[in-house]
């Protein structure tokens, strides 16, 4: 769906809730590089024009901590995830096939 890139009626019918939350997950963190980069040129802006310091901010990650930063996750390993893409593409291939017979 959306961004993701998922077809709607995948997403509704075919696709279980923890095959989607890998994949969101997955995009997510896909976003964290360009976030913290956005955080980088937000801290550097901002000390040229306010004493940062004084309010306690001294490196970007005072500024703002992201929810990857505060929480662990408990995601599967990359390995798992690659398998499991693998094993969910095999299955809509085999469901295309069976679908066009």
């Amino acid at each position: 769906m959306g961004e993701i890139g998922i077809p709607r009626l995948e997403y509704l019918y075919d696709l279980q809730y923890w095959e989607i939350m890998l994949i969101v997950r997955g995009y997510n963190r896909r976003h964290r590089d360009l976030w913290s980069s956005t955080r980088w040129s937000t801290f550097y802006i901002m000390s040229t024009q306010a004493d940062l310091g004084k309010a306690g901010v001294f490196n970007p990650t005072d500024l703002i901590k992201f929810p990857w930063e505060r929480i662990k996750e408990n995601l599967p390993p990359d390995e798992l995830v690659q398998k499991l893409r693998a094993e969910i593409q095999e299955e809509n291939k085999q469901k295309e096939k069976e679908s066009q017979q």
